[in-house]
């Protein structure tokens, strides 16, 4: 079905005040971003996910919401959000938003209403204890910069519960009006013109841990009601959850395929990275064939970095290891004991060769592509910036003052624009690598293009395929009568493979991208060469 528009999208994430300052205060905005749609659009990107963008203390970087019908007036106002979503929506782009309500901050009227008054309707809308609990401290998850789950308010007299910083307080999801509130949040948005939500902490947001009074069976169910009210509301708008869960949890989240849409498949990314490690294909194998089966409405979403750590809690911790040496060899580059804050170029020392593999890799492997502003240049980090900020850095559009982000004094900025360095935005920015047409912008925009125009790779069943190089990954997807093909060398020396085709009803390949010009192939037990960290695709044939 070609109206599931979210399996054969490609999604591009942002933070609106690191993208482009229109007004000169060092602060991105809506204003901003509407003047870069073109740039979004012209790439290929079909969807437009915002981080969050509400009123906010922002002490974790705009999750600690104090309110949801508004904008953040640094970033601008209503108005301009909804200028933005008309420039969007002309340039063919839809647009989800971030949903954060497992919490809210501790400055939201909800909770300063809740800890005043025990009597207030809105004590409930959070989860309290009148004594500490015994696992007041397991449970973190921010280890090494969060203390505990619950914390004493003097005022309130009790202990509330945070599963993440203290200052944001969790809502009590078993309570049918805060399940109203949420759902009049999703109502005002869809109403201005979003095609979904990206939902923040998806398993905190449905678990029943310190709830008193909860009488629901299957937490689970929550989703199905949210799903249900999205349905009514706008027929095509999805729900893309963050939710970072064992395989043997994952059918739940999709249900039957009323639940959610789409789920971010942080197995298969950590899988991914250890195989590119090792330069072996039997990790991903591994990761692919650790994947549940999906019903026919849902959707993994791949990516490689976003704003947050690249988590590999999910390895063992050898695992976990051999990657640090590899790609995070310094402590200042870990975070949390389980994760890298680096960004992709950095891990691979700015090798164009390894760094095309892997996005071939993620554009070609079963499910959505997730792309983060950037990524399109190769930008890199600054691990000088505090915890996952370092990943957080203006958008370098030119080598101009502050990169072409913001007239404003470099004091100003919202953060630092990296400089000096090999992915300082003197070397490195968006204009400099429109003019080569060698660069990564201009590869990453002729890989978008090609994966929208092959839409098996979002539609179809994979298999994979035997190459008997263990260095060497193939798989394909079929959908209706089209049959892609990709070949992935993650070796580091180049490499020949036969592949078996016999079961296809094909006798020709089709070259459609690689990273080299390769000789044509027109033979049903091909002999498929590749360079080192070399990729190819191709459409199967039938002359």
């Amino acid at each position: 079905m070609r109206d599931l528009w979210y399996k054969d999208a490609i999604v591009y994430c942002l933070d609106v005040d690191t993208y482009m300052d229109a007004n000169g205060d060092g602060i991105g905005d809506f204003k901003g971003l509407a003047q870069r749609v073109d740039h979004i659009a012209g790439l290929g990107a079909t969807c437009l996910w915002l981080l969050p963008f509400y009123p906010s203390p922002n002490r974790d970087d705009g999750y600690d919401v104090k309110d949801y019908y508004a904008v953040d007036p640094r970033l601008g106002t209503l108005g301009d959000f909804v200028e933005f979503i008309h420039y969007a929506h002309e340039r063919g782009l839809r647009v989800i938003i971030d949903l954060v309500v497992n919490h809210t901050s501790d400055q939201h009227p909800w909770f300063q209403a809740a800890r005043k008054d025990k009597d207030s309707p809105y004590r409930d809308y959070y989860v309290w204890s009148e004594t500490k609990p015994a696992d007041a401290e397991e449970g973190v998850v921010f280890p090494g910069r969060q203390e505990a789950i619950w914390t004493y308010d003097e005022e309130a007299e009790a202990y509330y519960f945070h599963r993440f910083y203290k200052h944001q307080p969790d809502l009590n999801i078993a309570n049918p009006a805060v399940r109203e509130e949420i759902r009049k949040i999703m109502g005002f948005w869809l109403q201005l013109g979003i095609s979904g939500f990206r939902v923040d902490a998806a398993p905190f947001l449905i678990e029943l841990k310190g709830i008193q009074n909860a009488t629901v069976k299957d937490p689970y169910n929550y989703l199905r009601e949210f799903r249900e009210f999205l349905q009514w509301r706008r027929g095509d708008a999805i729900l893309l959850a963050e939710a970072n869960v064992a395989m043997d949890k994952v059918p739940s989240y999709f249900g039957d395929g009323t639940k959610l849409h789409m789920l971010f498949n942080f197995l298969l990314n950590q899988y991914l990275f250890l195989a590119l490690t090792r330069k072996q294909a039997a990790p991903l194998i591994e990761g692919l064939h650790k994947l549940p089966p999906l019903p026919h409405t849902g959707q993994w979403a791949n990516f490689l970095r976003n704003h947050d750590e690249l988590n590999l809690g999910r390895l063992s911790k050898a695992q976990r290891e051999e990657i640090f040496q590899a790609l995070a060899p310094e402590k200042r580059m870990q975070i949390y004991g389980r994760g890298i804050r680096r960004r992709l170029p950095p891990m691979f020392d700015g090798d164009q060769k390894r760094i095309r593999l892997a996005y071939s890799l993620m554009f070609s492997l079963p499910g959505t592509p997730v792309l983060r502003y950037g990524e399109e240049i190769g930008m890199g980090d600054d691990l000088s910036l505090s915890d996952r900020n370092s990943v957080r850095t203006p958008m370098q559009w030119s080598n101009e003052k502050n990169g072409g982000f913001s007239s404003a004094p470099e004091e100003n900025l919202i953060r630092p624009v990296i400089k000096n360095s090999q992915y300082g935005y003197e070397q490195l920015n968006m204009i400099r690598q429109e003019y080569d047409p060698d660069s990564l912008l201009n590869w990453i925009e002729r890989l978008m293009h090609t994966r929208k125009e092959n839409p098996e790779f979002g539609f179809g069943h994979c298999r994979i395929a035997k190459t008997g190089d263990p260095a060497v990954f193939a798989h394909t997807c079929e959908w209706e009568e089209g049959i892609v093909l990709a070949v992935h060398n993650l070796s580091d020396q180049p490499r020949t493979v036969t592949l078996d085709l016999s079961d296809y009803k094909a006798n020709q390949l089709l070259d459609i991208l690689g990273d080299h010009k390769y000789s044509s192939i027109t033979n049903g037990a091909p002999r498929i060469e590749l360079q080192g960290y070399g990729f190819r695709w191709f459409q199967l044939k039938n002359k």
